[in-house]
C-alpha cells in the first residue's frame, strides 16, 4: 500500500492520495445532533493526482488504474438502525466527483445520531491506484442535486 498527499483543489490543506493498493477500504464515523429531516451522504473523490504546472492546473493520470474493473461499494449506517448502500465504478478522471452513498432520516433532533460510513473495493485480482480522497459530505437530501 502506498499513500501520498495531494493539496490542490481540495477542501482541506492536504488530503490522502492513493498510489497503489490491492485491498481498498476507507471507514469513518461521526456523532452529531442533526436537525430533523432527510440527509444524503457523499464521498468527494478525484481520479488522478491534481497539481500545477506553469500556473495551470494539470492532472497526473500515470498511476490511475483499476477503478473501472469492479465497482466500489459504499455503505452507511446510523445509530437508529438505518442502512444504505450503493456501488459504482469510479469514473471521470481529472474531476472532483461526489459519489452518493445513500440517504437517512433524522426524526429526533435533540438526540445525537451516530453515522458510520465506508467505501471499499476488495477484489484482489487487480491493483488500484491514482485516487484522491478529499472528504465526506452530509447534505440535506432536498439539495443533493446541487452537488452534481
Amino acid at each position: 500500500m502506498t499513500w501520498d498527499r495531494c493539496s490542490l483543489m481540495c477542501r482541506f490543506q492536504t488530503v490522502a492520495y492513493l498510489q497503489q493498493i490491492w485491498w481498498f477500504e476507507v471507514e469513518g464515523e461521526l456523532e452529531f445532533e442533526f436537525p430533523s429531516g432527510s440527509y444524503s451522504l457523499f464521498f468527494r473523490l478525484h481520479l488522478g493526482k491534481p497539481s500545477k504546472r506553469f500556473g495551470r492546473r494539470v492532472y497526473n493520470l500515470d498511476q490511475l488504474h483499476g477503478w473501472d474493473i469492479k465497482p466500489v461499494r459504499f455503505h452507511l449506517s446510523t445509530s437508529t438502525g438505518q442502512q444504505a448502500s450503493s456501488e459504482c465504478c469510479l469514473c471521470d478522471p481529472g474531476n472532483w466527483v461526489y459519489y452518493h452513498v445513500g440517504d437517512f432520516m433524522i426524526e429526533n433532533s435533540s438526540t445525537p445520531t451516530k453515522i458510520k460510513f465506508s467505501m471499499m473495493q476488495i477484489d484482489c485480482t487487480h491493483t488500484k491506484g491514482g485516487l484522491c480522497v478529499d472528504s465526506v459530505f452530509i447534505y440535506p437530501s432536498e439539495f443533493r442535486e446541487r452537488l452534481k
